[in-house]
């Protein structure tokens, strides 16, 4: 029978086709990530450039005056921090809870796809929607008024579907192996999930806790139409006040104080940084600690 011969010269294109389409691909993503962080590296700099002058303790430790054109941002600080934390205090729990009732108590059936779809519409839809179901359920029908409570529920609202897909991503992600070993040592299944599955995934939670956390700081529809615009320091939940995103919106829109309106741009991405690197140190310590 005739030997089958193949042809060097046709293997040698081959090899040389593969090794161009992979040198390609990998040049276009390495550019890709490039040009992400260069654009991401421009506006940071720019805007601290520019706001970084303006931050100094009275910046700091005054509320605004004159409508914004002088003053510091302290109210707005604390508008802030009180907006975000009465959102996550509400969002997390039930976030969490969803995604280890999704994960880890049913199996894929016509209720999971329920929730899991609410909560993709949930991602969806846009912040000014928000702000409007806040400001027409909670501050006209609960009569709650412009409120930090109102601004917070709805903030709530927004990134609960954050705080479940990433949950439950991380929740899916320890090894079965583990939840097999605790039921072997007669472990119950709340056992299970208390003291072997939520350590393991608790980075991935408190990573999706942040990443809400930023947006809550961020956020400017949804909380002006809410937690209204007011510039002093709020004295309790039911105070109208006015966020540092907000603030910085008004500024720059309305040609108020540029000065202050990037003073107080470089101020939010030096809070959302500190934020992040104080959840993540607490964080990876926590992790030591726990091994």
């Amino acid at each position: 029978m005739p030997r089958l011969s193949t042809s060097p010269v046709r293997n040698e294109v081959i090899i040389i086709n593969s090794r161009t389409r992979e040198i390609i691909a990998k040049t276009f993503i390495w550019a890709a990530a490039i040009f992400v962080l260069v654009i991401l590296a421009f506006i940071i700099i720019y805007i601290l450039v520019k706001g970084l002058p303006i931050i100094s303790w009275r910046f700091l430790t005054e509320p605004p005056s004159n409508m914004g054109r002088s003053g510091g941002v302290s109210s707005t600080i604390v508008g802030t921090l009180l907006i975000t934390l009465v959102a996550i205090l509400i969002a997390a729990p039930f976030g969490i809870g969803t995604a280890f009732y999704l994960a880890e108590y049913t199996r894929e059936n016509t209720v999971t796809r329920v929730i899991r779809f609410s909560a993709e519409s949930l991602a969806g839809i846009p912040s000014i929607v928000y702000g409007l179901f806040g400001f027409i359920f909670f501050v006209i029908y609960l009569k709650m008024g412009w409120s930090i409570l109102s601004g917070g529920l709805t903030l709530a609202f927004m990134i609960l579907p954050t705080i479940i897909r990433t949950s439950e991503e991380s929740i899916r992600a320890v090894p079965e192996i583990f939840r097999e070993v605790s039921f072997s040592l007669s472990a119950t299944k709340w056992q299970t999930i208390y003291k072997v599955v939520f350590p393991a995934a608790l980075a991935g939670i408190v990573n999706g806790i942040i990443l809400s956390v930023g947006r809550c700081i961020a956020e400017t529809a949804a909380v002006v139409l809410t937690a209204g615009s007011a510039l002093r320091i709020p004295s309790s939940l039911f105070s109208p006040t006015r966020s540092m995103a907000v603030h910085f919106y008004i500024l720059a829109r309305e040609g108020i104080s540029m000065e202050n309106a990037y003073g107080t741009a470089a101020l939010l991405i030096i809070l959302i940084f500190l934020i992040n690197v104080v959840a993540n140190t607490l964080l990876n310590s926590f992790m030591e600690k726990g091994r």
